[in-house]
């Protein structure tokens, strides 16, 4: 079987890089740039972006970032990208900012310079963007033809934001090691293409191993306002480690029952790691892991904020019909569930959900 491991081209993490913007699009040869900006990123960030651009000679556009990452968003910015002489496409920002920059470069043929200012999930580093309605609602997800050409991560920003996108970062990376160890026991296809990948497998167990040593280190110092080598190595366990560990590993039961999640009306405002934080614990019952392992993920969780029980998402009725529609979500032909060793059906989904649950008490 074919092996496939893919990523950014270069990742680059530090303090200050928004200052730095135009010497990384020089390296790849730029001499103009079209760059998508989150409004808040915009307003504290507009000056610091456009004179490393000036110190370059490099043209740039910016372009605050409005409305949704739809279809008709990406077409406008292609159309107002298209009259302009671009040789390279800036993503900053947050998750739809970043993949409407990515769907941008796609459609237009451009290398794509991505720049997170918060590490909540491990999207930036991949070859997808997902499209919305302009109403908000899910569309579809865009395959690329390749991973950004750079994914620049500023600690100093994301250091920054609100802790509970960090925290939610780590619950997206924590399902990546189990995920992985799952397609690996299978020999699933990744999204990469093929199967696992030595290097993909131990960046999966890395990203584990760093969230498990220094997470709760993290969160403190965050929240002190202090930026560490702890919180240096959560960032990069968050965007890199996860997003190349997920990619090229493999997902599983985890994100397969979150998206399940996702149609439950309690978890309407719980965040994306949020949701595969517990999902993570409800794969391990499926399983029928050793008791430490769960105890081990369940403390973690509680740890540094993370949904252990059906009440932290927000689901406070035991309504089994409503839990059922989770369930079987889940396990539709074109879920990652099917990536699983083994067959799963969505009652034993349903009973891994309240067994996980009762853990979590």
């Amino acid at each position: 079987m074919t092996q496939i491991i893919c990523s950014p081209t270069k990742y680059i993490q530090g303090n200050g890089e928004i200052r730095k913007l135009g010497d990384y699009c020089l390296q790849l040869g730029a001499k103009s740039a079209f760059a998508i900006i989150d409004p808040y990123i915009f307003s504290m960030y507009k000056e610091d972006i456009s004179h490393s651009f000036e110190l370059n000679n490099i043209l740039i556009v910016m372009r605050e970032f409005k409305g949704e990452c739809s279809r008709n968003q990406v077409d406008e910015l292609v159309l107002q990208l298209g009259l302009k002489d671009v040789e390279v496409v800036l993503g900053i920002g947050g998750g739809k900012t970043l993949d409407t920059a990515k769907a941008v470069s796609f459609m237009a043929d451009l290398p794509v310079v991505i720049v997170p200012t918060v590490a909540s999930t491990d999207a930036p580093c991949s070859a997808l963007s997902v499209l919305y309605t302009d109403e908000g609602d899910f569309d579809c997800y865009l395959p690329l033809k390749r991973n950004p050409d750079m994914v620049i991560a500023d600690i100093d920003i994301i250091a920054k934001a609100p802790t509970r996108l960090l925290v939610a970062g780590m619950g997206d990376a924590l399902s990546t090691f189990y995920e992985a160890r799952a397609c690996r026991q299978s020999g699933a296809i990744t999204h990469a293409g093929g199967t696992s990948t030595i290097a993909a497998f131990s960046l999966a167990r890395a990203c584990l191993d760093t969230l498990l040593a220094e997470g709760e280190l993290a969160l403190q110092d965050v929240k002190q306002g202090i930026t560490t080598s702890a919180v240096e190595h959560i960032v990069e366990a968050n965007i890199y480690l996860s997003g190349v560990g997920f990619e090229s590993g493999g997902l599983a039961a985890a994100h397969a029952i979150h998206n399940g999640l996702t149609l439950h009306e309690g978890c309407r405002n719980t965040l994306h790691g949020e949701k595969v934080a517990f999902a993570t614990i409800v794969q391990l019952v499926l399983e029928k892991a050793p008791s430490e392992e769960i105890a081990q993920v369940i403390d973690f969780c509680k740890r540094v904020g993370l949904p252990v029980t059906l009440k932290d998402l927000g689901i406070t009725s035991s309504e089994i019909d409503k839990l059922m529609v989770v369930a079987e979500a889940s396990c539709t032909q074109e879920s990652p569930m099917w990536n699983m060793p083994f067959e799963v059906q969505a009652v034993n989904v349903l009973e891994a959900i309240l067994a996980a649950d009762e853990r979590g008490q």
